[in-house]
C-alpha cells in the first residue's frame, strides 16, 4: 500500500477529486497548508503598504490506495492539478505499513 501525498493550489481540489473518483479512489483527506517552493512568494499592497507573503496558502490532499493503483492515482492528480505555472506543486508518494480501520478491525488494504 502507498500513501500519496499531493500539495497543489486550492482552486484546483474540485477537479482534482473529480479526477480521483473517476479512478476509483473513494476517501481522501484533505487539510489547508501553507508554504513555498521555487515560488518563494510575493508580494502585496495593503493599505498602501506594501509587504512580502513568504507562505503562499495551498491544500494537501492525501489518498491511500493499493500500490498497483499508484501510477493512475498520480496520473489523474497530475493531468487535474496542472496549470502549467510556477506553483502547481508535488506529489509524493510513500510506502504504508499496516492501515487498520477502526469501525471494523480490517486491515491493510481491506481497511483502505
Amino acid at each position: 500500500m502507498k500513501l500519496i501525498t499531493s500539495i497543489i493550489k486550492p482552486f484546483k481540489l474540485d477537479e482534482v477529486r473529480e479526477a480521483l473518483a473517476e479512478v476509483g479512489v473513494t476517501g481522501l483527506t484533505v487539510t489547508e497548508v501553507k508554504g513555498f517552493g521555487r515560488q518563494k512568494g510575493h508580494t502585496e499592497l495593503y493599505r498602501g503598504a506594501e509587504y512580502v507573503v513568504d507562505f503562499l496558502p495551498k491544500v494537501k490532499v492525501e489518498v491511500a490506495v493499493a500500490s498497483d493503483r499508484v501510477e493512475s492515482v498520480i496520473e489523474a492528480i497530475t493531468k487535474a492539478a496542472r496549470t502549467g505555472k510556477i506553483g502547481d506543486g508535488k506529489i509524493f508518494v510513500s510506502s504504508i505499513e499496516q492501515a487498520i480501520r477502526i469501525r471494523t478491525g480490517e486491515a491493510n488494504e481491506d481497511a483502505v
